[in-house]
């Protein structure tokens, strides 16, 4: 796949604090990349580089092999780019507010009927911005993003603060425009299954420095550990205190929840040793649930904490 952006041993800081330390990254036209991290991690001062707002103090941003420094008013044209909330005209609806856009990159006014249809904004066509919902403003400010046709997308924490409905909608409607739109998409996110939902790469960063990155499965089948059983006991203090010096498996117990975590690399020969062991050490199992190893549960491998602490 043709690099679209290239990110070569980025740097930015403010004052005192290091957002972004040492990164390089690509974007290949037709890929969704997701930039998975916490808050404060260093994504969107990422983005604001790659878009041009932000100047790196060290390392070096090309958008398709040409750089800020000498083609800006070319790399306008070729980006498009939704944030956590976009200002608009609330006197004016939602066709007049995409003509308006679509007036700027000097597109048929034709392009705004068909964005307006993409983004699923029809039946809201002559309905003034200040009325519309937040997951709606959401889609209006995707539709403004796509309508020069971009070469790369940059979405930063487009769904923050939208209800679970209106998030999903965004992603159905990103699904969409994946078949219709050849781009290279990063969506900055710390909502893991948002990552999970939407995108073919993952790049994990905290801190500013990346800390590990792949398509989905590369990551979660690459990392140690390729199953997880959540248990709950009859007595939990009891379990604790009677499985308090095994060696054989490591047990992480879930603070405020009574349960036990255990990772398995061979669930199909751990989990019957790991059963015989709770029966020898006289434990009681309540429940025993078992599951794929997420992206938060990488990241906690990674950092010792949550995607969302």
């Amino acid at each position: 796949m043709e690099t679209v952006v290239e990110v070569k041993d980025v740097y930015k800081s403010f004052k005192l604090v290091h957002a972004v330390r040492g990164v390089d990254l690509i974007l290949r036209r037709g890929q969704f990349t997701a930039l998975l991290g916490p808050n404060g991690a260093g994504k969107t001062t990422l983005v604001e580089m790659i878009e041009g707002i932000q100047k790196p103090d060290k390392g070096e941003i090309r958008i398709l092999d040409k750089s800020w420094s000498h083609h800006s008013d070319e790399l306008h044209r070729h980006i498009g780019l939704s944030l956590q909330e976009t200002r608009f005209i609330d006197k004016l609806n939602v066709i007049e507010t995409l003509k308006m856009f679509a007036s700027f990159y000097k597109l048929d006014r034709n392009r705004a009927n068909e964005v307006m249809e993409l983004v699923g904004l029809e039946e809201k066509k002559r309905s003034y911005v200040e009325n519309l919902s937040g997951g709606q403003r959401q889609r209006l400010a995707l539709g403004i993003a796509i309508l020069n046709k971009p070469a790369v997308l940059l979405l930063d924490e487009p769904t923050t603060g939208l209800d679970p409905n209106a998030r999903r909608e965004i992603w159905t409607i990103l699904r969409q425009l994946k078949g219709e739109i050849h781009t290279a998409l990063l969506l900055t996110t710390h909502y893991m299954e948002e990552a999970e939902q939407l995108c073919d790469y993952v790049i994990i960063i905290d801190h500013g420095k990346i800390l590990n990155e792949g398509t989905l499965d590369t990551l979660l089948n690459g990392a140690e550990g390729m199953k997880i059983a959540e248990l709950s006991f009859e007595d939990p203090q009891q379990a604790k205190s009677n499985l308090e010096n095994i060696t054989e498996f490591s047990i992480e117990w879930l603070e405020g929840r009574q349960m036990g975590k255990v990772v398995f690399n061979k669930l199909d020969k751990e989990l019957p040793q790991f059963l015989n062991l709770l029966a020898r050490h006289n434990v009681q199992v309540q429940n025993l649930e078992i599951r794929r190893k997420t992206l938060d549960d990488l990241f906690i491998t990674l950092t010792g904490r949550h995607l969302n602490d």
